[in-house]
């Protein structure tokens, strides 16, 4: 239920387009929380529906024109609700990790190439988060508590990838040269 509650983040940050909503969670809430951009139009309709957004008035009225939205009252406390409750862990589901237990059972042919890969996206998202928390959360900019959560959950991404790549090396090693 977490994807309208993304939105309406979003929005709360910066009154969107559905069009500028897709591109701004390709660029930010996308790294952990995924969303087509059919999902997000879906979205933002139900959210519309239920009176916790609503579609800003165009300055002239034009058939076909994009709309923007913004968070209602509401809304504001649909997100303020949800941030204040609880919620219990998810159980991991990993592809790769089910992929090493049937290699276990029928071989690992081909396995280690998969590490391999994985190893290098893990490797490559770690340098992009290095990168944007270089970019956006230098020390002297962390000072208020917006800025001290955002650069928290950009600090999570930032140790899942090094776990990742720490352990997909240390799997690749101890799988040895394949054979």
């Amino acid at each position: 239920m977490s994807l309208p509650h993304a939105i309406l983040t979003a929005l709360l940050e910066k009154p969107s387009s559905g069009l500028e909503l897709t591109r701004r969670f390709d660029k930010s809430i996308g790294y952990f929380w995924s969303a087509t951009h059919q999902q997000i139009y879906r979205e933002l309709g139900k959210l519309e529906q239920a009176g916790q957004i609503r579609a800003l008035p165009a300055p002239v009225p034009v058939r076909g024109q994009r709309k923007e939205y913004e968070v209602l009252p509401a809304g504001r406390a649909e997100l303020s609700a949800w941030v204040g409750g609880t919620e219990d862990p998810k159980p991991m589901r990993s592809a790769l990790l089910l992929r090493m237990r049937a290699a276990a059972v029928v071989g690992s042919a081909g396995l280690r190439a998969e590490l391999e890969r994985h190893l290098s996206l893990h490797q490559g998202q770690l340098a992009e988060y290095l990168a944007i928390e270089e970019r956006d959360f230098p020390a002297e900019r962390r000072r208020s508590e917006p800025d001290r959560l955002r650069h928290l959950v950009l600090r999570g991404g930032v140790e899942l990838e090094r776990f990742w790549v720490e352990w997909l090396t240390a799997a690749l090693a101890e799988l040895g040269p394949e054979e």
